[in-house]
């Protein structure tokens, strides 16, 4: 079995033609012949005696080739692909050219990554604009913090007020019938959050634990549920406790409690310098993304179709894994949103182009300027992978090749080129809203 003739009918299609010869090929015909006569009826021979000879003339002598040939065709293309040199981007196809005394001659047809070209790639001209770092952005994540380190009060010696978390059961009805979802037992509901419909949080408040009251409220007009809007409903609720949240003092011990800083002032600086960290990081990371448009721009390539359709099916995994890590997974996420398989591919396929049109760009420039990777570079990879998925780094290394960590040290080194070469220009928020 060998590569007999290789071309290139378009510039992201190649073409192998495969011998495989007759002494193989005889070889694998007999065998499909034992493997398969038990199955045949043949006139005067019992099932699975007649002669070779005896079946091909009253079948057909190319009765037990297709077998043969799908016998032979795994290892024959493979030999043949080693031979060519060549890496598909997709499945192949194949189709007989010959079979005669010489032995078969097949061909394959697949996908390979185009001829790329990248019209240009330095000296882009960008924006970056940076958010400012308000007070309210420092005070709400300080509120959050200090929300997480509250401590929740039983409350015995008041009514209810807005801000308190009340426990209550409760049933509605209207013109005395219940309807469903109107019923609930032990229910926390935070007074003034907005949970309840209109009017319904506003008659707790002033109620103490132990008493049992009418709430009577109205559903609005364009609540969701048709049966309901507009109409007057009941609640018999009864109210179990009364609980409200703590917040802990702004001070230098509350400071000390969340931080390792001493002092209150210290610690807002610090959250204060954190937000302004991110803001420069999504603004470098937007600058990262219109260099990546222009890359996109600049790009010249027949892309074939099958790498669009691998790349999309990579994202369907990659969502559905997210998912799983939040506790669901795919099928579930489709059961509950009513879309299909090929609505969620639909979706993705914008993004599954562009990550494969921004690959063959940086692909390109690493060829082009040259970039090399050092066997410590691939090392120090893969160590950072085994220590981001918790994983023994032999591990790594069985399932990740050094030629995927290289090309993607690569692809990182050309986006850091082109970022370089590209003048970018820092703008005030009000500028680039001007604009």
């Amino acid at each position: 079995m060998s590569l007999k003739n290789k071309t290139k009918p378009t510039g992201n299609q190649v073409e192998l033609e495969i011998a495989i010869d007759k002494e193989s090929f005889d070889k694998a015909t007999q065998a499909a012949y034992r493997k398969n006569v038990a199955k045949m009826n043949v006139p005067g021979f019992r099932k699975g005696k007649a002669p070779r000879a005896v079946v091909e003339k009253m079948y057909g002598k190319a009765v037990f080739y297709d077998d043969a040939i799908n016998a032979l065709l795994p290892d024959a293309y493979e030999e043949a692909l080693k031979e060519s040199g060549e890496t598909p981007v997709g499945q192949p196809t194949f189709d007989i050219v010959s079979i005669d005394e010489e032995g078969v001659v097949l061909k394959a047809v697949f996908p390979v990554k185009p001829e790329v070209t990248v019209k240009s790639y330095k000296g882009y001209a960008v924006d970056r604009t940076v958010a400012p770092t308000t007070d309210a952005e420092v005070d709400a994540e300080i509120a959050q913090v200090r929300a997480r380190n509250s401590r929740t009060l039983d409350i015995t010696d008041r009514p209810a007020a807005n801000g308190d978390i009340c426990v209550i059961d409760y049933e509605g009805s209207i013109d005395g019938v219940p309807f469903e979802g109107g019923k609930g037992e032990k229910h926390n509901l935070t007074l003034g959050s907005g949970q309840f419909i209109p009017g319904f949080e506003d008659q707790i408040v002033g109620h103490n634990p132990g008493d049992a009251f009418d709430v009577v409220v109205t559903f609005p007009a364009d609540y969701h549920a048709a049966d309901l809007a507009g109409k007057e409903a009941v609640f018999k609720t009864v109210l179990h406790e009364i609980k409200f949240n703590e917040l802990p003092e702004l001070d230098d011990d509350f400071a000390k409690d969340v931080s390792e800083f001493d002092t209150f002032a210290e610690y807002k600086a610090d959250v204060t310098a954190k937000i302004s960290e991110r803001h420069a990081k999504a603004a470098d990371a937007e600058v990262d993304e219109k260099l990546i448009d222009a890359l996109i721009e600049n790009l010249e390539a027949d892309i074939p179709e099958a790498m669009f359709e691998t790349e999309t099916e990579n994202q369907v995994r990659d969502y559905d894994n997210r998912l799983r890590m939040q506790g669901l997974d795919l099928a579930t996420y489709l059961k509950y949103t009513g879309m299909n398989l090929d609505g969620v591919r639909a979706q993705l396929r914008p993004r599954a182009e562009r990550q494969v049109k921004t690959r063959l760009a940086l692909e390109k420039i690493a060829e082009l300027e040259a970039i090399t990777v050092s066997a410590e570079e691939i090392e120090d990879e893969m160590k950072k992978i085994a220590e981001a998925y918790r994983v023994d780094l032999e591990q790594v290394k069985a399932s990740i090749t050094p030629d995927m960590i290289e090309g993607d040290i690569k692809v990182g080194k050309a986006v850091e080129l082109v970022r370089a070469a590209a003048v970018i220009t820092d703008k005030a928020p009000e500028e680039t809203d001007a604009e």
